[in-house]
C-alpha cells in the first residue's frame, strides 16, 4: 500500500489536563472496531517529534483528534479541514514536552521536507482544562462528545476511502 491509500488518525492532548485528554478517549473508542486497511490510529498524547515524524511517513490526509475553543457550549464536536498554507502564518512555537501544540507539529514537519496532503481537525469544545484533586477523566459533556467524534471520524474516514 502506498501513501496515497493511507490515512492517519493522531489523537493529541494531555491527559492530565482535563478535557485536554478528549484525542486519547476518542482513538481508544475508535480503535475498538477494525479500521479499513491503510488507516492508522495512533494516541500521539503529548509527543510532538513522534506525531510531527509519522506525518512524514506520507499519508493521503492526517486527521488530527484534539480540543479546541471556538465559544459554543462545553462537548460541541467539529469537523474542520485545515489550510496549510496558513500554518506558515500562524504564530511559533517550540514543541514543549508537557504538551502538544499542532501548529508546531505541523510547521516542524514542513521545516524537514515532509508533505502534509489533506489535513482535518476532529474537535470538540473542552469544558474543563484542569482538575484540582489530580483526577484524569474527560467531563461528563466531552465524554458525551465521543461517540459523535467517532461517528464523525469514521464518515469521514468513508468518505477519503471512497474517493481512493
Amino acid at each position: 500500500m502506498n501513501a496515497s491509500d493511507r490515512i492517519l488518525i493522531a489523537g493529541i492532548g494531555n491527559i492530565f489536563f482535563g478535557d485536554d485528554g478528549f484525542g486519547g478517549e476518542v482513538i481508544k473508542e475508535l480503535i475498538r472496531s477494525p479500521l479499513p486497511e491503510g488507516v492508522v490510529a495512533v494516541d500521539f498524547g503529548i509527543r510532538s517529534y513522534d506525531l510531527a515524524y509519522a506525518i512524514m511517513d506520507g499519508y493521503a490526509a492526517t486527521i488530527l483528534v484534539d480540543i479546541t475553543t471556538r465559544g459554543e457550549p462545553p462537548g460541541t464536536v467539529y469537523l474542520i479541514e485545515l489550510d496549510q498554507e496558513k500554518i506558515g502564518n500562524l504564530e511559533v512555537t517550540t514543541p514543549d514536552g508537557h504538551s502538544l501544540d499542532p501548529v508546531a507539529v505541523l510547521r516542524l514537519t514542513q521545516s524537514l521536507g515532509g508533505q502534509i496532503e489533506r489535513l482535518y481537525l476532529v474537535a470538540c469544545e473542552p469544558a474543563v482544562l484542569e482538575t484540582e484533586d489530580g483526577r484524569i477523566e474527560l467531563s461528563e459533556s466531552v465524554q458525551a462528545a465521543v461517540p459523535e467524534a467517532v461517528r464523525m471520524i469514521r464518515r469521514l474516514i468513508d468518505k477519503l476511502c471512497s474517493e481512493r
